[in-house]
């Protein structure tokens, strides 16, 4: 993210000297509309954004049960995912300029996760059942298991809820950065909202059920 930063820096001190030629040129201010293109442009050569990046652990354990003997091992994997943003799916028309309002809205693509990437030197394995493991194929039966079913524990956990909204609150940020620099630079009083695809639909949902709940409940009232 600092790479992004610092490029779009660059595109910031480009933008001022463009609109100081513009300004004694053809008199009036720096176009948003103009800076908010060049920095999305920037943004998409550098493809993708990495805004947040978390670490998990899987505890598995799995038994197998054969000739009236058992085993068991239980699986501790810690593993790193990373939450990815594709710029360069973010559209000319994903960047919305609102001159009544000195608004920029970007709307943003779905993250993508990156990994699991498996700490090897962190995995810790307990076990029981040595007759059963030394006769039979169960231990590598187990671990095969294991590890099959930590992967998907830990990617389960990487989806869930309160990973995804640290994640996608660390790329609105992110974004929102991005764009304020430059427009800032030009001296540009901007506000900066970005959402990800199908978030402003749900809010406008949301309180149109809660407008319309509190409808119900007047009507009610005045009923009685």
């Amino acid at each position: 993210m600092g790479c992004l930063l610092g490029f779009l820096a660059l595109i910031a001190v480009f933008v001022m000297g463009v609109s100081s030629i513009g300004e004694r040129l053809f008199g009036g201010g720096p176009d948003p509309e103009t800076i908010a293109t060049a920095s999305l442009q920037g943004m998409r050569e550098q493809n993708t954004l990495v805004p947040f990046s978390a670490r998990f652990v899987a505890v598995i354990t799995s038994t197998q049960r054969r000739f009236g003997l058992s085993a068991r091992k239980t699986l501790i994997m810690p593993g790193d995912v990373r939450y990815e943003l594709d710029l360069s799916a973010i559209g000319d028309d994903d960047v919305v300029w609102d001159a009544g309002s000195n608004t920029l809205q970007v709307t943003l693509p779905p993250l993508r996760i990156a990994g699991p990437e498996i700490d090897i030197d962190a995995i810790r394995e307990y076990g029981d059942g040595g007759i059963l493991m030394t006769l039979t194929d169960a231990e590598t039966t187990l671990d095969d298991a294991n590890r099959a079913a930590g992967q998907r524990s830990l990617l389960a956990q990487a989806q869930a809820g309160p990973a995804m909204r640290l994640a996608r609150d660390a790329a609105r940020r992110a974004i929102e950065r991005n764009f304020e620099l430059p427009l800032r630079a030009a001296g540009i009083d901007a506000t900066v909202q970005a959402s990800f695809r199908g978030e402003r639909d749900s809010t406008r949902m949301e309180r149109s059920r809660d407008v319309l709940g509190e409808m119900r409940r007047e009507s009610a009232a005045e009923g009685q």
